[in-house]
């Protein structure tokens, strides 16, 4: 049984994402604490699978987010026009002066090496995105008037004020009214709902979330954590425990969520920060799919890797409608970002196909 996607041709975008997008600040191969000059990127857990389906992918997408009306905010945009990615639904927000009130999102990001893992130094309180509510955005007009295919957004955008948690509760509701598939990606963070209720709030967040999502994504812990099941056995890497894990927790989420028709994950083996064992699994209609194992992979930047594994079952379910497809296209995709700096998708098509089929990296001339 294959996914009820509308037809292409009937909608205006392929994909519409809803998240905060932030302005990542690379320290390179050196350490925030000691860094004297950075690199801007753009980057956002939900919007990263937006851009990953327009410039790896060609698809027709857009982003709901929302900025203060600056000089940080318009590089920001600048980064997400360059990435194809439609701005129509971008909330600005008047500056005022300071940040006191409202300001954008900026996250200090380093990429580890060896012994030394990734950092992430998030600074988004009180951000104009994390100020989104209900009734900001039109969704009869995005997704009636002008259509989507496909809706994706997170537990960290959900997480970042009870006012988006609600914003997110009403998308997803509205997406459901106009038959577009909704995926979510759970991703976890106690750093985010602490203040705001905690492990309980995240799980009555999450599971009212639930009841309206067609693809779960989160690997054992996120179910864990953001949903409140749990498989006891699970050490989270790379093994048959892992994957066994996995498969117990789906076979008790959909008998609560019967509204799951795909659940995926990716298998993360952490050798160093920069080689990791590296796979996906998917569930569908009662099948477990796992795509082509990618042992020891050498990671430049980690950072948006989960987000491009997304991108990538996106659209394997989207052009054609197959989940082997879709969890083999997502670990090529999320592999290859992997590659290469800033949380989004460097990665082509064609690249993508070659790596799913065994290429190798000998040099093309």
């Amino acid at each position: 049984m294959s996914l009820p996607l509308k037809p292409a041709k009937s909608t205006v975008f392929d994909q519409v994402s809803l998240g905060e997008v932030m302005l990542r600040l690379d320290p390179g191969e050196g350490r925030v604490r000691t860094a004297r000059s950075f690199t801007a990127w753009e980057g956002g857990g939900e919007y990263n699978t937006s851009r990953g389906l327009r410039k790896c992918f060609g698809y027709k997408t857009a982003v709901c987010t929302a900025f203060v009306d600056n000089e940080v905010g318009h590089l920001v945009e600048d980064f997400i026009m360059q990435g194809g990615v439609a701005t129509d639904f971008i909330q600005w927000r008047a500056d005022d002066g300071i940040g006191r009130t409202v300001r954008n999102g900026l996250n200090f990001t380093e990429r580890g090496y060896g012994i030394r893992g990734a950092v992430g130094v998030p600074d988004r309180g009180n951000t104009a995105a994390s100020q989104l509510k209900p009734g900001d955005f039109d969704w009869d007009h995005i997704f009636g008037t002008l259509g989507s295919r496909w809706f994706h957004t997170g537990g960290i955008f959900a997480a970042l004020s009870s006012t988006t948690a609600e914003l997110t509760i009403e998308a997803v509701k509205a997406a459901k009214k106009h038959g577009v598939i909704v995926s979510y990606d759970l991703n976890y963070r106690p750093s985010l709902w602490k203040s705001i209720g905690g492990l309980a709030k995240a799980q009555e967040v999450n599971r009212e979330i639930a009841k309206y999502v067609d693809v779960m994504i989160g690997n054992e812990e996120d179910f864990t954590a953001s949903l409140g099941f749990e498989v006891k056995g699970a050490d989270h890497n790379l093994s048959k425990i892992e994957i066994d894990a996995f498969k117990a927790m789906i076979e008790t989420a959909v008998s609560e969520f019967p509204n799951f028709k795909v659940a995926a994950t990716t298998l993360r083996r952490v050798i160093t920060a920069t080689k990791n064992d590296w796979s996906a699994i998917l569930w569908h209609d009662g099948q477990f799919h796992e795509s082509r194992k990618y042992p020891e992979l050498e990671i430049l930047d980690r950072v948006g890797g989960g987000d491009s594994f997304a991108s990538g079952l996106q659209f394997g379910f989207m052009e054609f409608n197959d989940p082997q497809l879709a969890v083999d296209y997502g670990a090529a995709h999320g592999a290859f970002a992997s590659t290469t700096p800033g949380d989004t998708s460097m990665a082509t098509r064609k690249e993508v196909e070659k790596l799913m089929k065994g290429g190798g990296a000998r040099v093309v001339r």
